[in-house]
């Protein structure tokens, strides 16, 4: 129990990194990279929270989250690709 906590406080140490990086990032992959790590992290704390309650609908909103966060990254990446021109 004890253990997920650490975790769980590495975790929100790791987002508000990231979040920082997704506001202030110099550029727009900068931002895409950053947003990318945010769903990673909302996924493992998803994942630690189901482990923490015992229940295994956190597990199916993690899934989710995860499909939904490669789909945009693939959508972002194509609007970034032809906003240069390559």
């Amino acid at each position: 129990m004890t253990d997920l906590m650490i975790i769980a406080v590495c975790f929100a140490v790791l987002a508000a990194m990231n979040l920082y990086r997704l506001a202030k990032g110099p550029t727009a992959a900068d931002r895409m990279v950053a947003g990318d790590a945010m769903d990673n992290l909302i996924c493992c704390v998803l994942i630690l929270f189901s482990l923490f309650s015992g229940r295994g609908i956190y597990l199916d909103i993690a899934l989710l989250s995860a499909l939904f966060g490669i789909v945009d990254t693939i959508l972002v990446g194509r609007y970034l690709e032809k906003g240069r021109g390559l």
